[in-house]
């Protein structure tokens, strides 16, 4: 009886135990992915059939604009192309200290 409990235990190996940490490293991996993806409010990423817009430095140089429509996903680079537009200027836009934005109209020559 004594010898066959000896047996049972040679036969465990002591490190066993290192085979399942690759799993528990994958389950808290995607974890955290699930909190960043949440934590963001960017769930409608995951979303098969979902269109989102995505403003990526907004009025900077290096401004992105990323669009998800379905599962095509395009990124656009700020150009002078983008930038600019087709009509005519109808007046300027002021952001003030506290936030605020003040429209002021441009003078037309009916006034």
């Amino acid at each position: 009886m004594k010898r066959r409990l000896i047996d049972e235990i040679e036969d465990d190996n002591p490190l066993d135990f290192v085979s399942n940490l690759f799993d528990v490293a994958l389950i808290i991996a995607l974890a955290f992915l699930v909190m960043l993806v949440t934590a963001y409010d960017l769930t409608e990423l995951l979303t098969p059939n979902e269109k989102i817009t995505i403003v990526k430095n907004p009025g900077e140089e290096n401004m992105q604009i990323i669009v998800k429509d379905g599962e095509v996903i395009k990124v656009m680079n700020l150009t002078a192309e983008l930038q600019g537009g087709q009509g005519e200027k109808i007046g300027t836009a002021y952001r003030l200290k506290d936030g605020t934005i003040i429209y002021v109209p441009e003078k037309t020559s009916t006034d």
